[in-house]
């Protein structure tokens, strides 16, 4: 991370800054003020907060270090917009921010008015670090894609099933999904970043991995699949799952993935148009990483380590059904070979998220973005139909305890040769 301020043209222009702000707010032109502010559980939090969560970033990292006079829009901010950055302050407690009734939705624009003006004239006067912007955008992006998985959550608990979008999808291309299997040979592969481009600390240092020959399939597990997987008491075989995942089964009830609901013996899913029919075809969503074993130990196969994932994954363009096709919904992956690695839903892997060889956390309160999550959590790659256009690549690492399923994560599965 830099910390010498240099002039923004040659890496992030205003016009950047402007889309990736503005496609925030346009997530929520359709949310009323109630919609914005109800929590529905501990994991996802409201869209409002979001909204000034992100806010707060460029405020608190990027404005207020400034010598140049900038007047916070309001003090009280800095603890109620807080993530988890304790070597920036108290901040008020996840579980209890769906209680945050005031400031108003309105009042949240209006904040992001005010840093938003802020930033134009720091743009301006060249005072900006380009890699602490470039970050903040990214981070941006991120909680993009956490606004909509989490009121995907909250409208899911309504009995009314209310639509996010128009309940009509897009249609999806009319072509054959792919099948078959893409081989990896056994060798010594380089992994990581490899510098250049933005990155997360978390994706580097770029490192030599050995790999045994494998398989990875030419496509996600579809919702037919995972049907098949139900029907075969998948769900109820103890012989099937973790230890833990076992206990989290009994424990929670899963009978199918979450969202699912049986209707006169058809599946149906509540999706962010509103609850649909499943589509066989495309690849099944909102399962957990414990699930994901169980179906891959049903089908006689495994999960693909992070680095099998990222070597195949190399192949491939790193473009796909991302939130820029504005379907909200995974669709069926076709193609000549593997396909659908980008895009669509978040795969698990086998691996844990844990730090490369040579990692090193940045100084200061932004080393705290990635690095203190390494415990405890598993690694999913490829991107989701809710992660922004241009916001994944091979090495993104993401990661989430292997009981969450409210993202759009979903399986690829993976066999030694």
């Amino acid at each position: 991370m830099s910390n010498s301020p240099a002039r923004l043209a040659d890496k992030v222009s205003v016009t950047a800054y402007q889309s990736v702000r503005e496609r925030s707010l346009s997530l929520v032109e359709g949310l009323s003020d109630a919609d914005a502010t109800i929590q529905s559980m501990e994991d996802a939090s409201p869209a409002k907060w979001h909204l000034a969560h992100t806010t707060w970033f460029f405020e608190t990292f990027m404005l207020a270090p400034l010598e140049d006079g900038y007047d916070l829009f309001d003090p009280s901010y800095n603890y109620l917009f807080n993530s988890y950055y304790d070597t920036v302050g108290e901040r008020h407690a996840r579980p209890m921010r769906g209680m945050l009734s005031r400031p108003s939705l309105d009042e949240i624009k209006a904040y992001r008015a005010h840093v938003d003006d802020a930033m134009q004239s720091r743009f301006e006067s060249g005072v900006l670090d380009p890699d602490l912007l470039t970050l903040g955008l990214a981070h941006e992006e991120q909680h993009q894609e956490l606004l909509l998985t989490d009121i995907l959550h909250a409208f899911a608990q309504n009995p009314l099933r209310p639509a996010f979008h128009a309940p009509e999808p897009l249609p999806f291309p009319e072509r054959t999904p792919t099948e078959g299997w893409t081989d990896i040979e056994e060798g010594l592969y380089e992994i990581g970043t490899a510098g250049g481009d933005f990155a997360f600390d978390c994706e580097g240092p770029r490192h030599k991995t050995y790999l045994p020959g494998c398989r990875l399939k030419n496509r996600a597990v579809t919702c037919g699949e995972w049907s098949q997987f139900i029907a075969d008491g998948g769900y109820d075989d103890p012989l099937l799952w973790l230890s833990d995942g076992w206990a989290t089964v009994q424990r929670e009830g899963w009978q199918a993935p979450l969202y699912w609901r049986q209707e006169d013996d058809a599946w149906r899913v509540m999706t962010l148009r509103g609850e649909q029919s499943i589509d066989a075809d495309a690849p099944v969503a909102h399962i957990s990483y414990y699930e994901a074993d169980a179906f891959a130990r049903w089908a006689g196969h495994r999960l693909p380590t992070e680095a099998e994932w990222e070597v195949a994954a190399r192949r491939a363009p790193a473009e796909g059904n991302d939130l820029g096709t504005d379907r909200l919904r995974p669709a069926p992956q076709c193609g000549d070979g593997i396909a659908g690695l980008f895009g669509d839903v978040w795969e698990w892997t086998g691996s844990a998220y844990l730090p490369y060889p040579g990692f090193r956390p940045a100084e200061g309160a932004v080393g705290e973005y990635n690095g203190k999550f390494m415990s405890g959590q598993m690694v999913l790659r490829g991107g989701s139909c809710a992660t922004p256009p241009g916001h994944i690549r091979p090495s993104y690492r993401n990661f989430f305890h292997p009981d969450k399923r409210w993202q759009f994560s979903g399986l690829r599965l993976a066999t030694d040769i």
